[in-house]
């Protein structure tokens, strides 16, 4: 088994650990027994999904999924994910954002945010799949894969997903990101 194979299955452990305790936490029951608190990088302040709210096929942003957003393309509203990541936290503090968008090397749109994101306790990298939003840290866009990207980099890191048609997002000129209400 790979290392980064390894650090996957670590992290799914810790994000099925993790809402299993918010899950216990939130019970009606006061007889359960509660289990310890994880230690290291997991995090238990992420807010309960809502049923649906993942992506049914799994994508580079289904660690831990934690905030719908709402998502224009080009006049076009899609459902739209951000995971848990300190990168995408700071991006939702900056919303709403409405950003021009250019092409990439024919795989991805990319756009400058009103400034660099937090890139600290970044999740394990992974190569970004078609829908993701993801957070190019060296040059400080956001990114919006229209096409399955490179391998993975820890440069490169997945902000979330959205559910949009491969079509739809290659020649999107504007994108409007929002909290949902």
């Amino acid at each position: 088994m790979t290392t980064l194979t390894l650090r996957r299955a670590l992290t799914t452990t810790a994000t099925v650990g993790a809402l299993l305790l918010a899950a216990t936490a939130c019970s009606d029951d006061s007889s359960a027994e509660q289990a310890p608190t994880p230690t290291g990088s997991a995090t238990s302040s992420a807010p309960a999904s809502t049923p649906g709210s993942a992506s049914a096929s799994p994508t580079g942003s289904d660690r831990s999924t934690s905030m719908d957003i709402r998502v224009t393309i080009d006049g076009q509203e899609v459902e739209a994910t951000l995971n848990d990541s300190p990168a995408a936290r700071d991006l939702a503090s900056l919303l709403p954002l409405t950003l021009d968008l250019k092409d990439f090397h024919g795989t991805e749109r990319i756009a400058d945010p009103p400034r660099k994101l937090t890139t600290e306790n970044a999740l394990e990298p992974q190569a970004p799949k078609t829908g993701d939003l993801t957070y190019y840290a060296p040059w400080g866009n956001l990114a919006i894969f229209y096409k399955d990207g490179p391998s993975a980099s820890e440069d490169l890191l997945v902000l979330g997903h959205i559910d949009a048609d491969a079509d739809l997002l290659s020649g999107a000129d504007r994108i409007t990101i929002e909290a949902a209400s």
